[in-house]
């Protein structure tokens, strides 16, 4: 029995070639109709025929035309998620260079699963995955990469409550991983050495909610790849890394796999383009090092204060960022880089209060007792929103409100000789990846002798700009974390390893 060519399984790509096969055999039909029918219905059939016999654009040809390019993700701090300025995530930020290269829009997909992301692309139903993929063997027969733009290890995961696992060998309580991941696979692979290793494939958690679980204490062992564990332990202070089961693997953009390669080609060359500019690497390190350079062991001390402290402030907060166009959010999180919440803060250069105003400050922003918690924050806020204001307005966000809150740091004066070193090194003084590469040289004489404001310890305002990102992070997760405890949302488990 012949398949139906609209059957699961069978993609757009064959259903094309079977009609350009049955091209000629048609027209010849065609043309012998005249004999038996009118002039009319003759054009009519040559017209319908010589429209699905001509030539088929190519993929790339079909995105151009459309006008949109089609991806498929995940939600997750790694790959595509909201942040303060909207859509955010390396994901994202690639995909959407991407379709400004090609001139079109970007059309986001999220299914439910990491395996919906492997059926959809493999069945042609999106243009690419983008979805920090890990190229394996096993994923090669279902799906075509192109050019890597990062590594990752896999690590297994483990509560610091715990004692830390130091092999594959002890490995003795619940150990949970994301079902058809490459860790299932890598696991697979260790298996055949280690015929007591065993786990349970989870379908219905994310990566994240793994971590989570583990963090809860509601299973013993995960497995993450070390990007999305660095980025979510900030979250988690109790995580730790117990060791890693590979080396470094490549992540990539997935496609179909067709004879029709004109996309693919496209992706190469963009990929190479943007490793050749650098502007790969500034991603790279503009979604990661403010991670990296965090300090893990204020979390907990930070999450003690988001429960105890921020509820007294939270409306003062709120109150401010709505009279000066900010997001509360942020403006609680420069709040505690600076004091800790605490209203009668003072520091050895004398600036006071829940934002740390200088006394010259205070009086220009008409703050007259700065140790009062309202008019701190909303003399602070007041004082943010000048400097956002200040910055250029064609500098794109994200951007502008790092280069502010630096600023708030430094002064406006030094932020803005880094912007010059930039320029004067090669770099885009407009990207916040590349000024905090010149602040700290202010602090160098051959460096800060060619500014106008001169010396400054020009490494002090990337760390601050750095931990009130991850303040940010953290207090946005902890709000949005507010739901049913996590027993509720226990994901009901998939089936065992002792079955393979």
């Amino acid at each position: 029995m012949s398949q139906n060519p609209m059957d699961k399984g069978v993609n757009r790509t064959q259903i094309l070639s079977v009609m350009s096969d049955k091209c000629d055999e048609l027209l010849i039909s065609v043309k012998n109709m005249r004999v038996f029918s009118g002039l009319i219905f003759v054009s009519i059939a040559l017209v319908l025929v010589l429209n699905a016999c001509a030539p088929q654009r190519t993929v790339l040809q079909q995105v151009l035309a459309m006008g949109e390019l089609k991806i498929l993700t995940r939600n997750s701090g790694t790959t595509y998620y909201q942040g303060p300025q909207g859509s955010a995530g390396l994901e994202f930020e690639l995909a959407k260079r991407f379709a400004n290269k090609l001139g079109v829009k970007l059309k986001i997909v999220v299914p439910d699963n990491l395996n919906g992301i492997l059926e959809k692309i493999s069945e042609g139903d999106a243009h690419i995955a983008a979805a920090g993929l890990t190229i394996t063997e096993e994923r090669k027969k279902r799906v075509r990469f192109s050019p890597a733009y990062q590594t990752v290890t896999q690590q297994v995961i483990y509560n610091v409550n715990r004692t830390r696992p130091k092999s594959i060998h002890q490995l003795d309580g619940a150990f949970e991983v994301l079902a058809q991941s490459a860790h299932v696979e890598q696991l697979k692979s260790l298996k055949a050495e280690h015929t007591g290793l065993n786990w349970t494939e989870n379908t219905d958690a994310d990566s994240t909610e793994l971590l989570t679980l583990v963090a809860e204490d509601l299973i013993d062992y995960t497995i993450a790849d070390s990007n999305e564990m660095a980025y979510n332990r900030r979250y988690y202070p109790r995580l730790r890394v117990a060791f890693d089961i590979t080396k470094p693997q490549e992540l990539a953009w997935a496609f179909p796999i067709t004879e029709d390669d004109s996309l693919y080609n496209e992706a190469k060359i963009f990929f190479e383009e943007l490793s050749a500019s650098g502007e790969l690497k500034r991603l790279l390190k503009n979604n990661y090092q403010h991670v990296e350079n965090y300090d893990y062991g204020g979390t907990h001390s930070y999450l003690a204060q988001i429960r105890r402290r921020l509820p007294t402030y939270q409306e003062m907060f709120q109150q401010a960022a709505d009279k000066y166009n900010l997001d509360w959010r942020l403006l609680a999180s420069v709040s505690y880089q600076e004091s800790h919440w605490r209203s009668n803060a003072v520091s050895h250069t004398g600036v006071r209060g829940m934002m740390m105003l200088t006394n010259n400050t205070a009086s220009e922003l008409g703050v007259t007792k700065r140790t009062d918690p309202y008019q701190s924050i909303m003399g602070g806020a007041k004082y943010l929103r000048k400097l956002i204001d200040k910055v250029p307005a064609d500098i794109p966000e994200p951007d502008r409100i790092w280069i502010a809150v630096a600023a708030y740091n430094v002064g406006y004066g030094h932020v803005e000789d880094a912007r010059r070193l930039a320029v004067k090194r090669g770099d885009d003084a407009n990207k916040w990846v590349d000024i905090k590469a010149t602040l700290p040289l202010l602090s160098k004489r051959k460096w800060y002798k060619q500014t106008r404001y001169g010396y400054a310890r020009g490494w002090e305002p990337v760390r601050y700009v750095e931990n009130i990102r991850s303040y940010y992070d953290i207090i946005v997760w902890h709000l949005e974390k507010e739901r049913p405890h996590l027993q509720n949302l226990r994901p009901i488990l998939a089936f065992s390893s002792n079955v393979l």
